[in-house]
């Protein structure tokens, strides 16, 4: 299929949408929305976000992993749900797609605790969909707001017991490639005292050879009214992760001979993971602070890693990390000129400590002695502000100002091959503004432009040439923002939501692979690239029974220059990123419970190199699931729903490798899978 053809078409459809079709649905509008710090309704944010509901999150989902919470959040591309090892890769708008494992150039905040360490990386392991109630997603650079790493913004909200009756459920679900979890969850309010306390147990095999995962998390957040507009919470997350085998890539030859094969090495030297992470944080409110509101938060985390990556040499990694900060702002709602002004200003202090060592791995897979020793420490020091002044009853005007302080040190006790102790302070200023303009009751215009920056982490500072710490070569990589979006909701049942974006990049951060026995990923700023497109989504409340939503992104990733190796690779698109993306839904929803939902997504083709050489296909798959209600009475319910994923049995790959050594790029994903699952309430 010619794929301009299919973007065109795509895209018409979608813009006709809301004037073809005659249904009644609920309109947004009021939907308030916190991600952008201040909180305001979606109508009067001149931003692209996207809400996910809880409906979304719940409902006959298997609850494994982001991507099927996600998947019809435009602009959001997400890979490697497969390797528990390595975690999911989540690109907005194309920043994150570099990172080899776990999460670069996005935000994740998960209730208000940033999850996301001064360096700029972030895991995603510990957040539970068991007690989300809510997930919001900025799309696009946030930096104004949440300082470094700030590509975009991911911001999960789990359930304290206010909004939900008192209740406990227990939750058994099983499937493929003996997929087994169990989830007990208790949410309870008793007058100033509410709760919601979730554990699950995770036990999966997985698809591929050496893809074993052994979890269990605990979610617990208490909460207490103290009077006056004032309240307390604390939130207590605890991670027991013993085992997530790693299954490695593999290189096109072994895909064609076992795509369910483990990489080499992979079983020889035990490749996985095990995690022990440890998370409590306090959040004080006060709405009645003078005038205005003060909000103030401060954590705690603790995470004791140990990973044994798929290649001989110095490839044992284990680090004990201390990471805490502190965050408080104030609110405050005004007349100036006499034109309503609201405002958010505050400061931010956060402090992340590694204590790692590396050791070696022989050719015949013994562990050898140790080959770094280095404690590596980030301090992050922010001050934002943000203001809206409201021109009109329809016009309002954004911005927002923010300033980092972000020290990168390591110091090294592993002297054997020469000190390699040194640092980096980087300060950065990021400002955004933005126009809305409700031109409708329920619909919007807005437009924005907006600054943010990405320092390296540590691992992205690595020097390939051994020597002398942090490798001096390694700037943050730089960006401006421009978007202008449309969104609204018809009476006849349509919401639609369109934007379009173009972000330039400067000194654009690209992975690569030293061949040898030391197969080590490295990173260079590889020059300016161009990111641009449009995002459009919709759904329509065809009848009270029906409804059918629908996720496009049409987008351009491509560098402008590419001054980092001998062949230019002007003009090339950035590898690891599809260029279209089309996501379906169509949901009946009967009496008593039952629904189905079928899910129908196209991804286009992707590049796993710089010089765009070796081309990954493009795909479809369609996933389904339905569930029921068997038994209701007053105080119990008894819940069934089961799925099939990759109905068609598509042949296609979980996780593409960037720029890969010795052709090792492929991830391949598990083809036509079911799970199943009983929930009893009570």
């Amino acid at each position: 299929m010619n794929n301009y053809k299919l973007t065109f078409r795509l895209l018409s459809g979608l813009i006709m949408l809301p004037f073809t079709m005659t249904a009644y649905a609920q309109t947004p509008a009021e939907i308030v929305v916190t991600a952008p710090v201040m909180e305001r309704t979606l109508y009067q944010t001149p931003a692209a976000i996207s809400v996910v509901q809880p409906d979304t999150i719940h409902k006959g989902q298997p609850k494994l992993k982001l991507d099927e919470t996600l998947a019809m959040v435009p602009g959001l591309f997400l890979q490697n749900k497969e390797n528990f090892a390595q975690g999911e890769r989540i690109a907005i708008r194309g920043f994150g797609a570099r990172a080899p494992f776990g999460v670069r150039g996005i935000t994740v905040v998960v209730d208000g605790i940033p999850y996301t360490l001064p360096d700029g990386q972030a895991q995603l392991d510990t957040i539970d969909l068991d007690s989300a109630e809510r997930i919001e997603v900025i799309r696009g650079p946030a930096s104004a707001l949440y300082g470094n790493a700030a590509g975009g913004v991911i911001s999960v909200t789990t359930s304290d017991g206010r909004r939900r009756p008192n209740e406990t459920s227990l939750r058994v679900t099983g499937g493929s490639d003996r997929f087994g979890k169990v989830s007990l969850k208790n949410s309870q309010n008793n007058g100033p005292w509410s709760h919601s306390i979730n554990g699950s147990a995770l036990n999966y095999e997985g698809y591929r050879e050496n893809a074993k995962v052994e979890k269990y998390l605990l979610n617990a957040k208490l909460r207490r009214e103290l009077g006056n507009d004032r309240s307390m919470a604390a939130i207590i997350n605890l991670l027991d992760n013993p085992r997530s085998e790693d299954p490695g890539a593999l290189t096109a030859q072994q895909v064609e001979e076992d795509r369910s094969q483990a990489g080499r090495f992979t079983e020889a030297y035990h490749a996985g993971q095990s995690v022990d992470q440890q998370v409590i944080s306090l959040h004080y409110q006060n709405l009645s602070a003078g005038p205005g509101e003060f909000r103030a938060n401060t954590f705690y985390l603790r995470r004791n890693f140990e990973q044994q990556l798929p290649y001989p040499g110095d490839s044992r990694i284990d680090y004990d990390r201390d990471y805490y900060g502190v965050r408080a702002d104030y609110r405050e709602s005004l007349l100036i000129s006499g034109l309503p002004f609201r405002y958010v200003a505050g400061l931010e202090a956060r402090k992340q400590r590694d204590d790692r060592i590396r050791r070696g791995m022989s050719f015949g897979g013994e562990l050898q002695g140790r080959t770094a020793d280095e404690l590596q420490t980030a301090t992050a020091l922010g001050a934002f502000a943000q203001g809206d002044v409201s021109l009109s009853e329809q016009l309002t005007l954004s911005v927002g100002g923010r300033f980092d302080r972000v020290h990168l040190k390591v110091d090294d006790d592993f002297t054997t091959d020469g000190d390699q102790s040194g640092g980096r302070t980087l300060r950065e200023w990021s400002g955004s503004s933005g126009l809305s303009y409700r031109y409708l009751k329920s619909h919007q215009a807005y437009a924005n432009i907006s600054s943010a920056y990405e320092t390296p982490t540590f691992s992205e500072f690595a020097n390939p040439s051994g020597v002398g710490g942090l490798n001096p070569a390694a700037e943050p990589q730089k960006s401006l923002n421009h978007e202008i979006g449309l969104r609204g909701s018809f009476d006849n049942g349509v919401h639609y939501d369109i934007t379009l974006f173009w972000v330039d990049v400067r000194d654009e951060l690209i992975p690569y692979e030293l061949s040898g026995l030391d197969d080590r990923t490295f990173y260079r700023n590889a020059g300016n690239t161009t990111r641009k497109g449009v995002e459009a989504a919709a759904d329509w409340l065809i009848s009270p029974s029906w409804r059918a939503e629908t996720a496009l992104t049409l987008a351009s990733y491509e560098f402008d220059t590419y001054r980092s190796s001998a062949t230019s690779y002007d003009g090339n698109r950035l590898p690891g990123l599809p260029e279209q993306v089309w996501s379906n839904q169509l949901t009946w929803q009967g009496l008593g419970g039952a629904f189905t939902t079928l899910e129908v997504r196209y991804i286009g083709d992707i590049f796993a190199d710089d010089a765009n050489e070796t081309k990954v296909d493009d795909y479809w798959l369609i996933n389904f699931r339905g569930g029921n209600t068997f038994y209701a009475e007053r105080s119990y319910l008894l819940k069934g729903f089961a799925g099939v994923h990759n109905l068609g049995d598509k042949e296609h790959f979980a996780n593409v490798r960037i720029n890969a050594s010795n052709d090792r790029y492929y991830e391949p994903a598990s083809g036509r899978t079911w799970y199943a699952g009983l929930e009893f309430v009570f």
